[in-house]
C-alpha cells in the first residue's frame, strides 16, 4: 500500500496547468511544423505560419496560447493500491485550478449555473473523471478545452445496421457542418460503443493519446487514418480557408454496446491543443 498526499497532486495539477496554457508539447510542435512543410495553399500555409509564431510568443513572453484558456478536464487514474491522505482529491483538484488561473491571470471562463450565468470568478470547477486501475501509483491528464471546439462537439445514436460506413458519414458530415468555427487545424476524438454518455467520454478521453499511437486493433486502426485522408480530401485546410489540413489527427475509442445501439461521438479540439500528463 502506497500513501500520497493529495496536496502533492494539487501542487502538480497547478504547475501543469500552467506550463500547458503557455506552452504546446514537442509532439505537438513537430506535428504543426510537419503541415506548414506540407500545406501547398497560400492561406493555410498562412494560418500555420501564424500558430508557430504564436506558439513561439506564447512561451518567450508567457502570453497565454489562446485567450479562451478553457474549461479544465482532468482524467485521474486510481491505482487501487494507493491510499490518498488530507483534503478529498476533487477539493484539491479545484484548488490547483484556483490557484493556476487566479495566480497567473488566465481568463476564467466558467459560470456557477447555466441559465443565470455568473462567473465563478476562478475557472473552477473542474469536470473531474476517475477511474480505478491496479497499481500504486497515480495518473493524471489534464485538458485545457476551450469553449468554442467543444460547443460543435456531437453525439449520435445510429442504427446497428448503419455499420462502419455509417459511423464515417456521420464524422463526416460533423466535420462540414463545423466547418472553419472549431478553429481549425484541429484534433478528433471519435467514440463508438457504449451508451448515450459513455460515448461522449470515449471520444474525449481518445483525445489524450499520444502522438503517433493508432488504435490497438488494425481494423479502426485503418478507420482512423481513412478519416484523416477523407476529412483533409474536403480542402477545408486551416482556419477552414483551403488547404490540406484540416485535422491533424484522428483518434479512436471503442467500446461495448448494446444489440439494438451503435453511439457515435465526435470530440474536436481546436489548434489550441493543451494537454499534460502527471505520473506520481
Amino acid at each position: 500500500m502506497r500513501y500520497i498526499e493529495t496536496e502533492l497532486i494539487k501542487e502538480k495539477v497547478q504547475e501543469t496547468l500552467v506550463k500547458i496554457n503557455f506552452e504546446f508539447d514537442e509532439g505537438y510542435i513537430k506535428v504543426l511544423e510537419n503541415a506548414f512543410m506540407r500545406e501547398e495553399a497560400a492561406l493555410g500555409k498562412e494560418v500555420l505560419k501564424d500558430l508557430l509564431e504564436n506558439a513561439k510568443i506564447a512561451l518567450n513572453e508567457k502570453i497565454p496560447i489562446c485567450q479562451d484558456t478553457g474549461m479544465v478536464n482532468v482524467y485521474i487514474e486510481l491505482g487501487q493500491d494507493v491510499t490518498l491522505k488530507g483534503r478529498p482529491l476533487h477539493e484539491a483538484v479545484n484548488e490547483a485550478v484556483k490557484g493556476a488561473y487566479k495566480e497567473n491571470y488566465l481568463r476564467p471562463s466558467i459560470v456557477e449555473d447555466p441559465i443565470s450565468r455568473k462567473n465563478t470568478g476562478d475557472n473552477t470547477p473542474a469536470i473531474i473523471h476517475f477511474e480505478l486501475v491496479s497499481g500504486e501509483k497515480v495518473t493524471i491528464f489534464i485538458l485545457a478545452k476551450g469553449g468554442g471546439s467543444e460547443q460543435i462537439c456531437h453525439v449520435g445514436m445510429l442504427s446497428p445496421h448503419q455499420g462502419i460506413e455509417g459511423v464515417k458519414e456521420f464524422v463526416l458530415s460533423v466535420v462540414k457542418e463545423a466547418g472553419p468555427n472549431p478553429c481549425p487545424p484541429v484534433i478528433l476524438g471519435v467514440g463508438i460503443g457504449g451508451n448515450f454518455d459513455y460515448v461522449a467520454y470515449l471520444a474525449k478521453k481518445a483525445l489524450l493519446r499520444s502522438w503517433g499511437e493508432r488504435h490497438p486493433d488494425p481494423f479502426y486502426a485503418d478507420i482512423e487514418l481513412e478519416l484523416i485522408s477523407r476529412i483533409n480530401e474536403l480542402g477545408l485546410g486551416p482556419g477552414g480557408l483551403g488547404g490540406k489540413f484540416y485535422v491533424l489527427d484522428v483518434r479512436v475509442a471503442t467500446y461495448p454496446t448494446h444489440i439494438a445501439q451503435l453511439p457515435v461521438a465526435v470530440a474536436f479540439n481546436c489548434n489550441a491543443f493543451r494537454i499534460g500528463k502527471i505520473e506520481i
